[in-house]
């Protein structure tokens, strides 16, 4: 539905300035004159809580805040079944995390390792990926990645909600924190295929994140900052719509793109890896990042 303006003389022009101003907070994700939070995406969250329900052009299809049933480390195995399909599953994975929740299968080759860097990584969800309460009590999903004592590769983890895998367009949102920082170690959360990229966020866990924005068919990526820290905790969200692609991180939206941007169906990839850039991770060394809660969206009406 359209916007349409009220007549003149309907609307003293004292008031026009205030409604200027809340309707730039409302999109740039700034305080209001109260001190109250004010979010720019599409759900309008203005707390750290997971939110449920529908947003504006989204319906939610995924909401898992991570307090139900613990998995215990080994539960993420026997991955390698209708693998980067929306039928998916871990074998070793029981009720809900069957039905809900894929990883990289054991033994595939991580980024680093693909690109022939010394230190690269290889997937191992079983003994990487658990799920339980923090020490507040809080239910996460724990991504501790490692690398072994012996110089080995690092041991990765790329998790995937199965109710998002091959499809176009959505909403994608998480609530994270590294808990554990160390060099070597990284996300890039990913959708990606047929020549098109986006990842958020992305960086070194000892670093900070950003968005990054490869056009379909190739072309020079655009980058946008995103935190400097990873160890505090952060909402993050992507909006895939028709010709357009936003990011944000806790409420205010950090850039946008329309050039190049994917039509066809992508997943969405909870990837973890070994460093691209820097010093590789050391024998021995760990880092871990918390999730406490994932929400994720189709596009269009129901």
């Amino acid at each position: 539905m359209g916007l349409h303006a009220a007549p003149r003389h309907h609307r003293p022009r004292s008031l026009l300035l205030p409604l200027g101003l809340m309707l730039c907070a409302v999109l740039l994700g700034v305080p209001r004159a109260d001190g109250a939070p004010v979010s720019a995406d599409a759900c309008r969250t203005a707390s750290t809580t997971m939110p449920r329900g529908d947003c504006g052009p989204f319906w939610q299809v995924v909401a898992e805040n991570f307090n139900g049933d613990s998995v215990p480390l080994g539960s993420f195995s026997d991955c390698d079944h209708d693998a980067e399909t929306s039928g998916a599953y871990c074998a070793g994975l029981t009720g809900s995390y069957r039905d809900n929740w894929w990883a990289y299968p054991t033994g595939w080759p991580d980024t680093a390792t693909d690109r022939g860097r010394d230190v690269g990584g290889v997937y191992h969800p079983e003994d990487t990926v658990s799920v339980g309460p923090d020490a507040s009590g809080d239910g996460v999903m724990r991504i501790r990645m490692f690398r072994p004592a012996d110089g080995g590769p690092v041991h990765s983890a790329a998790v995937l909600p199965r109710a998002v895998m091959d499809m176009a367009y959505g909403k994608f949102s998480a609530r994270i924190r590294v808990v554990k920082p160390a060099t070597g170690y990284k996300s890039a959360w990913l959708h990606y295929g047929d020549g098109c990229e986006t990842d958020f966020p992305e960086g070194n866990w000892d670093d900070g994140f950003a968005a990054f924005q490869h056009p379909c068919g190739g072309g020079d990526q655009d980058y946008f900052p995103g935190a400097d820290d990873w160890t505090q905790w952060h909402t993050v969200s992507t909006e895939w719509t028709p010709g357009q692609v936003r990011f944000f991180v806790d409420g205010k939206q950090i850039g946008s793109d329309t050039r190049g941007v994917a039509d066809q169906p992508l997943s969405w990839v909870l990837q973890n890896e070994s460093a691209l850039e820097g010093p590789g991770a050391a024998p021995g060394s760990s880092a871990e990042l918390d999730i406490t809660w994932v929400a994720a969206y189709a596009y269009g009406w129901k």
